[in-house]
């Protein structure tokens, strides 16, 4: 065989190898900032599935609440329903932010009810209330966690999607967009533990 024949036939090789070198490795970031989100999924669900416990022990006491209760509820039903459309696209800014906001709303109707939960002695000293606030503590810690995982996961996958060259490729391989961070309005107030007290 010719030597001019072989060269080129062994760098097309080559760059065919590295093209799905780079492919594998777009779709292995891909994968591992997915799966970090379906962590933050699990998270958020637990902290969904507490709070209708909370506010129903938190009704026995607060007749007068109606409002502040309702709030958590409606807020609670919306973080499901951002929970839900982020969970089919994680990643998708516009998901992302739909989530965010979702979450930030119930995290303020929960900061509401924990202050009129200040008003009531007898709701604060209850055991059951006592043991959904230390959960829903607990989980909100995970939720930080997991999203600081995710956040981890989109930060290599953009940095790699978009270094040279897989910049060049990317587009063409099926990964036209960076990922987006789930970021929550009241990012600092997140940083710290959420402070229930009885």
């Amino acid at each position: 065989m010719d030597l001019s024949l072989i060269i080129p036939v062994v760098l097309l090789g080559a760059l065919l190898v590295y093209g799905v070198a780079i492919y594998n490795r777009l779709v292995a970031l891909k994968n591992r900032y997915q799966n970090a989100f379906a962590q933050i999924e699990v998270q958020l669900k637990r902290r969904h599935d507490l709070i209708p416990n909370l506010v129903e022990t938190a009704r026995a006491y607060m007749s007068h609440e109606r409002e502040t209760l309702q709030a958590v509820t409606e807020a609670r039903n919306a973080a499901e329903v951002g929970l839900k459309h982020a969970a089919a696209r994680p990643g998708e800014p516009g998901a992302m932010a739909e989530l965010a906001g979702a979450e930030g709303a119930l995290g303020a109707a929960l900061g509401r009810l924990n202050v009129v939960m200040e008003a009531y002695p007898d709701l604060k000293a209850s055991d059951n209330m006592r043991q959904l606030s230390e959960t829903l503590t607990s989980t909100e810690n995970r939720v930080a966690f997991a999203r600081q995982a995710f956040n981890d996961a989109v930060m290599q996958y953009n940095s790699y999607r978009q270094s040279f060259p897989p910049v060049l490729l990317a587009g063409s391989l099926g990964h036209k967009q960076d990922a987006a961070l789930l970021e929550f309005a009241d990012s600092a107030e997140i940083q710290s533990a959420p402070r229930v007290s009885f």
